[in-house]
């Protein structure tokens, strides 16, 4: 069992430590410990949270995108005619073209660090983080099958697309 003295040594060390300007050791004030940290407290001080900003972001991102690409379909479209093969294969072949750095720097950003941010609690179970109103956090990268996906290399499809798109 330590002596008086060396307690006496210990505790003045810890109490210099806590002094110094590390912050380390002092107690909250009451007003950070009553403090609740929600959106709503970050939205009322006029700074929403990162994770806000950076999905607002995303959208916008993912908009200009999804119009470059509508643009350059309907292209392609316009350019093949009737000749529905020709049009598949350019349109196949276009589909790696696209880039899309910019956007997903941003979802894997929001991938890495939205469980975090928001505090998501973990499934024991999976292992992982909950699902949000039935499904994962996590965005998917844009690429070429989000390319064909969202813009089909099917003359009968693209048609379709090209339709739905007149109709805004």
């Amino acid at each position: 069992m330590p002596g008086r003295d060396e307690r006496m040594t210990v505790e003045r060390l810890i109490d210099r430590s806590a002094e110094g300007g590390s912050g380390a050791g002092r107690p909250l004030s009451r007003r950070a410990r009553q403090t609740q940290r929600t959106v709503e407290a970050y939205l009322k001080n006029g700074m929403p949270p990162r994770w806000m900003e950076r999905l607002v972001q995303i959208d916008h991102a993912t908009r200009r995108a999804r119009a470059r690409v509508e643009r350059s379909h309907r292209a392609v479209v316009e350019e093949c005619g009737a000749d529905g093969d020709l049009f598949a294969w350019r349109w196949r072949a276009a589909a790696p073209r696209f880039r899309f750095e910019d956007v997903n720097d941003l979802i894997r950003e929001h991938n890495d660090w939205y469980p975090i941010e928001r505090d998501l609690p973990m499934d024991m179970r999976t292992r992982d983080y909950v699902l949000i109103g039935g499904r994962s956090y996590r965005r998917r990268e844009l690429g070429p099958e989000w390319v064909l996906e969202h813009f089909p290399a099917h003359p009968r499809d693209a048609a379709r697309v090209q339709a739905a798109g007149s109709g805004r």
